[in-house]
C-alpha cells in the first residue's frame, strides 16, 4: 500500500526522471536504514514496544501526503523518507514475531497462506486507489492502519512478547555458513529480477499488461504450494526447484524470443518462481536459521537485497536496454545455474526428523486405507 500512495503522490506531481529517481532511493534507502535500526532496536526497548511505536508512526505518516496538495520536491522527499520509515522500522520484529509462534514443521504452510491472501488483496486496493484523489486515498491508507492498530491494541500482551532468545551481531550472522549460502543465492535472484525487468517491459509491449494482471495470481497460488511442499519435502528441495525452472524460462525465451508460446512459458514459470522464492526467502528460511537467536537481525539482513536491487533497477536502466534481448535472457539464464551452486552446498533447514515423520504419517495412513479395503 505505501508503494500506491507513492504512485499517487507522484501522479499529482510533474518531475523530471532525476527527481523520480531522487525520491524512490529515498524511500528505499530510509528503509533499509530503519529495518537494520529496528532489529537494534527491539532488543533494547523490547519488541512489544517497538512494535507499538511502529504501528502509531505509521498512522501519523499515512496521514502526511493528504497534506501535499501545494508541495516541492524536498516535501515529497520528507514524505516518503517518513513512509519508508514508517515500513522498515519495524517490519524485522512483525516478520520475527511470525516465525516465533509458528511451528518449524508448520511454517511453510503459514507463510504460503499469508502470501495467497495478501496478493489477492493487493488488487482491489490498487483498482481502490486509482479510483479517488490523493486526499481520498491517505484517508482510506490512515483507516486502514489504524484499523491495524486497534487489533494491536486489543491482543494480550502476553502473545506478543517472545521468549528471551541469543543476541546476535550482524557480523556473525554473515559469517554463518549456512545462513551465507542462501543469502548469495537470494542476493543472485533478486539482483538478475531488477536486470532483466527494463529489458522484458519494452520486449513483451503490451504483453507486458498480461504478465502484470495474471502474474501476481500465479504467483499467490504458487507461494501457497511452495509453502505446503516446503514443510513436506524441505526448503532446500523447492528453491533448488525454483532456480532450475526459472533458469529454463530464460533460456527458452532466448532461444526462441519470438514465438508466443516461449512467451506465455516465460510468463508462467517467472509467476511461479517468484512466488517460490518470495515466500521462502522472505518469510520461511530466515526464521528456521535463527532458531535460536533474536531473530530481528535476520530478517533485517535477509530482506537487504530485495530493496537495494529496486535502487540498483533504477541506476542500471537506462544501460541494461541497450543490451539486446537475447543476449540478456541468456545472462540471465546462466547466472540462475550459477545461483545453484551456493544452494547445492547449503543445509536443509527443516529438521529431517519432521521429514521423515510426515512420510511416515503417509505410509501409515496408505497402509490403514489398504486394510480397511480388503478386511
Amino acid at each position: 500500500m505505501t508503494l500506491m500512495m507513492i504512485d499517487s503522490i507522484l501522479s499529482g506531481l510533474s518531475v523530471t526522471s532525476a527527481q523520480n529517481f531522487i525520491i524512490w532511493t529515498t524511500y528505499y534507502v530510509t528503509i533499509i536504514v530503519s529495518s537494520i535500526a529496528g532489529s537494534i532496536l527491539a532488543r533494547k526497548i523490547s519488541r512489544f514496544n517497538l512494535l507499538y511505536f511502529w504501528i502509531i508512526l505509521g498512522v501519523l505518516t499515512s496521514s502526511l501526503p493528504a497534506l501535499l496538495s501545494n508541495s516541492t520536491l524536498i516535501h515529497v522527499q520528507i514524505v516518503c523518507a517518513l513512509l519508508g520509515v514508517s515500513f522498515g522500522l519495524g517490519m524485522p520484529s512483525c516478520l520475527a514475531y511470525f516465525a516465533d509462534w509458528t511451528l518449524i514443521e508448520n511454517r511453510g504452510r503459514t507463510g504460503g497462506i499469508i502470501f495467497l491472501v495478501s496478493n489477492l488483496i493487493a488488487p482491489i486496493f490498487a483498482i481502490l486507489f486509482g479510483m479517488f484523489n490523493l486526499i481520498t486515498n491517505s484517508i482510506f491508507f490512515t483507516s486502514w492502519r489504524a484499523i491495524g492498530l486497534v487489533i494491536f491494541f486489543l491482543g494480550p500482551e502476553e502473545k506478543i512478547v517472545s521468549e528471551i532468545k541469543k543476541n546476535v551481531s550482524f557480523v556473525s550472522i554473515l559469517r554463518d555458513r549456512s545462513f551465507l549460502l542462501y543469502f548469495v543465492a537470494w542476493f543472485m535472484f533478486c539482483l538478475i529480477d531488477s536486470f532483466e525487468k527494463p529489458i522484458l517491459r519494452p520486449f513483451f509491449g503490451d504483453f507486458w499488461y498480461l504478465t502484470v494482471m495474471i502474474g501476481p495470481i500465479i504467483g499467490s497460488l504458487s507461494a501457497f504450494i511452495a509453502g505446503l511442499l516446503s514443510d513436506w519435502i524441505g526448503r532446500k528441495r523447492v528453491v533448488l526447484y525454483g532456480f532450475a525452472t526459472l533458469g529454463i524460462g530464460y533460456g527458452i525465451i532466448s532461444l526462441a524470443p519470438a514465438t508466443m508460446i516461449s512467451w506465455y512459458f516465460h510468463l508462467a514459470v517467472d509467476s511461479i518462481t517468484t512466488g517460490i522464492l518470495w515466500v521462502t526467502f522472505i518469510l520461511i528460511l530466515w526464521g528456521d536459521l535463527s532458531r535460536y537467536s533474536a531473530r530481528e537481525k535476520y530478517y533485517a539482513i535477509g530482506a537487504f537485497p530485495y530493496f537495494l536491487t529496486y535502487i540498483v533497477q533504477l541506476l542500471s536502466a537506462p544501460y541494461v536496454i541497450l543490451i539486446p534481448e537475447t543476449n540478456a535472457f541468456s545472462i540471465a539464464a546462466f547466472f540462475l545455474f550459477l545461483a545453484v551452486l551456493p544452494l547445492l552446498y547449503a543445509p536443509e533447514t527443516l529438521p529431517e526428523k519432521k521429514i521423515e515423520l510426515r512420510r511416515l504419517r503417509k505410509y501409515v495412513e496408505k497402509a490403514r486405507k489398504v486394510k480397511e479395503k480388503y478386511v
